[in-house]
């Protein structure tokens, strides 16, 4: 039993374990808990994780497909309108980019390629240009393909999902109760929506949120729960990497506690779906990193959209001196 200041961390992974959600005080509790009692948190979670993931770690990588140009005014992005950040700006890749990035994931030891393209939603001829590459990828690499082009119509996600596109992620990024804070030009039911058409269509939803944009722990907890209704398959979970330009510049980074705790609410509230260590990982993790995948069973690796990320051996020894298994990717 891990037991202290009188909580009893393992009865928190029996109720996971039996798909029981925790109460929303529980929950808090996790975010509340005492630093010294983090290691007994983290063994509790990974007794989630353990169970229905075993010791294997998921890879995904990012290929910024279309960068900056983007309409929207997401305060935490350096894409968009509303950025002064000094980014690199280029349409949609051609199809022999799109390959090789492909190729590339698969050298990383990567599972997942990830498409991703800045804007409100992919026009015609962008969404061809996916289509295009996506169905030669998926004809000649061992490769699962998540793409997030923004929000779709049910005829696009149909086209993306018959071209072979196994996952389409788009993130609710914060609390409902939040969202106005951050970005005016959509709304969060907008991106709900979206999540359900991606279902219809047959692809596996990929939704997950950004922590450090300004949300209390309440809000934190409200974001879980709400991950749990909309039965996403994969959780990313980034957290914010304030860049100079964007509105959010000035916050500070989540302390690696916090974000440790974070992992390990969403492994209780969401416990047998792929709960992925995203952007922002190597700023507020720092040194902490390898604790993260106690409770998380997935990770992206190589550089994000706009940022870098960590070397990429780095990541393939951080996994192996941890005693965890690269899973590859299994059509």
């Amino acid at each position: 039993m891990y037991q202290t200041n009188g909580i009893d961390w393992t009865a928190y992974a029996k109720k996971a374990l039996n798909r029981d959600v925790l109460s929303r005080e529980e929950a808090l509790s996790v975010l509340h808990a005492a630093d010294d009692e983090l290691l007994l948190l983290l063994q509790a979670a990974f007794q989630v994780r353990r169970h229905f993931f075993g010791k294997k770690v998921k890879l995904n990588m990012i290929l910024n497909a279309k960068s900056g140009l983007c309409p929207e005014d997401c305060g935490y992005c350096s894409q968009s309108i509303v950025s002064t950040a000094p980014i690199p700006k280029y349409t949609m890749l051609d199809k022999e980019t799109l390959l090789a990035g492909a190729r590339e994931a698969l050298s990383r030891k990567a599972g997942t390629y990830c498409i991703v393209a800045s804007g409100r939603g992919p026009t015609e001829k962008e969404l061809g240009q996916v289509i295009e590459a996506v169905k030669e990828i998926r004809a000649t690499m061992p490769l699962k393909i998540c793409a997030c082009l923004g929000i779709l119509s049910e005829d696009q996600a149909s086209r993306l999902q018959e071209a072979g596109v196994h996952r389409y992620n788009h993130n609710l990024n914060t609390s409902r109760s939040n969202y106005a804070n951050i970005t005016t030009t959509h709304t969060y039911d907008q991106r709900v929506e979206t999540v359900g058409t991606v279902k219809k269509a047959g692809m596996s939803p990929c939704s997950g949120v950004i922590i450090g944009m300004g949300e209390t722990d309440e809000e934190i907890v409200e974001m879980a729960y709400a991950l749990r209704e909309l039965d996403a398959d994969s959780i990313p979970v980034n957290f914010l990497n304030a860049i100079p330009g964007t509105p959010l510049e000035g916050y500070g980074r989540t302390l690696p506690q916090k974000a440790l705790k974070v992992l390990a609410l969403l492994r209780f509230v969401c416990p047998d779906k792929e709960i992925r260590v995203a952007g922002g990982r190597e700023v507020n993790l720092r040194s902490m990193q390898p604790f993260a995948l106690y409770a998380a069973n997935s990770l992206f690796v190589g550089d994000y959209l706009t940022t870098a990320g960590q070397e990429i051996t780095a990541d393939h020894h951080m996994i192996e001196d941890l005693g965890f298994e690269i899973e590859l990717c299994a059509l």
